[in-house]
């Protein structure tokens, strides 16, 4: 799992936003379901850069709904 800049993050449109926040939302489930079982080796930051990520999403969605009722 690699990192998600902002940039890219703001360059894709609603639609795009929904469907990797579901792709990150599955993958940090099973991260978690990994760690559970103890099985989650060098990989047990990762669950911390999904949920940054996914916090950057909503941020960004959110702010997107707030412009919207602004105009």
């Amino acid at each position: 799992m690699s990192r998600i800049k902002l940039s890219t993050l703001r360059e894709m449109n609603d639609h795009d936003l929904a469907d990797k926040l579901l792709e990150l939302k599955a993958d940090l489930a099973k991260l978690r379901s990994e760690g559970a079982k103890g099985t989650l080796k060098k990989e047990s930051s990762s669950i911390r850069w999904a949920r940054r990520d996914i916090a950057r999403i909503l941020t960004l969605i959110n702010e997107r709904k707030i412009e919207q009722r602004v105009k």
